[in-house]
């Protein structure tokens, strides 16, 4: 009879939403209540399957927490796993290292909670031994590989690692324990059950490597569905996996095309029905989305002018959709070329065109780079990363300005200032 275990990784119970509670704080409250739900999910594919084990591959909390609903709240899950006879096999990731409630909250003793020092535990299958060998961080920092501490594989058992690790690096993480996949391949264990990468990564090999990702987006920088991986061993200890959903919400980058649209009521019609598209195709319970504004389209200057009221007829499109919310709108929409509008071209395009042209010339350049630099050498040292890390980050920090500052000057002459 198979051993079937499920992983997951970086959970961030009850993780601040500090950026959506500024902007929306019922938008806040739904993603910030979301971590709960996708634990939650968790628990209840353990107890549907009825899977022997589930392991959690670091950072279930979120930093020096010590709120005691979130204690709690964590408490009762684990005691629903542990009247169904599921144990839970956990390490502390680097959130976890700074928690307060990572080290003080009592657990079923079916539950465990691997230290500083590598241990392995075995549990006996009906058809199948399985050893889950881990080691917690200590601190919240790991420069080193952690790799050299775990034992071998143990003989006539299926092995699976838990660690919590950066891999070779990814980006928006920084580096911790960094091994390599290859070296974790060598190893000799079955399976390795990772976290810290917020993103899901499968590694097939002489072991199976399995990154399964956050179960829950937070921002829209960790946009798509979320989920866990459900480890089914064999009696020969072949290892299969299958990815089950998770998310509560899922964050979505949204790209609408407005080329050729000139009507406000038409342009909101295309972003309902976009958002009508987008929420049948998700398989979360909510969308978040991110809408990007593109095209060619003489309403681009309006829109530029009156910003907020496009973002509050998107929102108002998406309740009417249901179960989406539109965290933010960006525009990235152009006017048309004076050329399309023929002897009566119209001058506030001109004076656009013309501007552009000035802005475009080495003269007005050296003078903004001048002045962009004098005020970055007037922030202190922290501050100073907005403009670009080098020369060419600077080159584009001043396009993006210039043309947006074009446009903002085009908006509010067109429409005389006035809404």
């Amino acid at each position: 009879m198979a051993f079937r275990f499920v992983h997951t990784a970086d959970i961030h119970l009850d993780s601040p939403l500090r950026s959506l509670a500024l902007r929306n704080s019922e938008l806040a409250d739904l993603i910030g209540d979301a971590s709960r739900q996708a634990f939650s999910s968790i628990v209840d594919l353990c107890l549907a399957e009825r899977v022997d084990a589930l392991v959690i591959a670091g950072d279930l909390y979120d930093g020096d927490q010590t709120s005691m609903k979130t204690a709690r709240f964590l408490a009762s899950q684990m005691t629903r796993l542990h009247q169904a006879g599921v144990r839970v096999y956990m390490i502390r990731g680097n959130h976890d290292a700074m928690s307060r409630i990572s080290k003080q909250l009592v657990l079923p003793d079916t539950v465990t909670i691997f230290g500083g020092r590598a241990q392995a535990v075995v549990q006996s299958g009906a058809g199948v031994d399985v050893v889950f060998h881990g080691l917690s961080f200590a601190n919240p920092k790991a420069p080193e590989s952690l790799l050299p501490k775990y034992a071998g594989p143990q003989e006539g058992a299926a092995n699976v690692g838990i660690m919590h690790t950066s891999l070779a690096g990814s980006p928006g993480h920084d580096s911790y324990a960094p091994c390599s996949v290859a070296d974790l391949h060598r190893h000799g264990f079955e399976y390795w059950a990772l976290g810290h990468i917020h993103v899901r990564q499968v590694y097939f090999g002489a072991s199976t490597l399995v990154m399964p990702g956050i179960p829950q987006g937070r921002d829209i920088n960790e946009a798509g569905e979320k989920s866990v991986t459900l480890v089914t061993v064999g009696d020969d200890r072949s290892v299969d996996i299958e990815e089950r959903l998770t998310s509560v919400a899922q964050f979505e980058r949204i790209s609408i095309d407005l080329t050729g649209i000139s009507e406000w009521a038409d342009a909101v019609a295309r972003i309902r029905t976009t958002l009508e598209q987008s929420r049948a195709a998700a398989k979360s319970r909510c969308v978040v989305a991110r809408l990007g504004l593109v095209g060619t389209s003489t309403l681009s200057w309006r829109m530029i002018r009156d910003r907020d009221l496009m973002l509050a007829e998107a929102q108002q499109a998406a309740e009417q959709v249901g179960n989406t919310w539109v965290e933010k709108v960006e525009l990235n929409l152009t006017a048309p070329d004076i050329g399309s509008f023929g002897d009566g071209a119209d001058p506030t395009l001109e004076l656009a065109q013309s501007m552009r042209a000035n802005a475009g010339s080495e003269a007005f350049r050296s003078d903004a780079r001048e002045f962009v630099l004098k005020t970055i050498a007037d922030l202190p040292p922290d501050a100073r990363g907005f403009a670009g890390k080098d020369e060419a980050g600077l080159e584009q920090f001043l396009d993006d300005v210039l043309a947006r500052g074009i446009d903002l000057v085009a908006a509010s002459l067109k429409t005389g200032g006035t809404r």
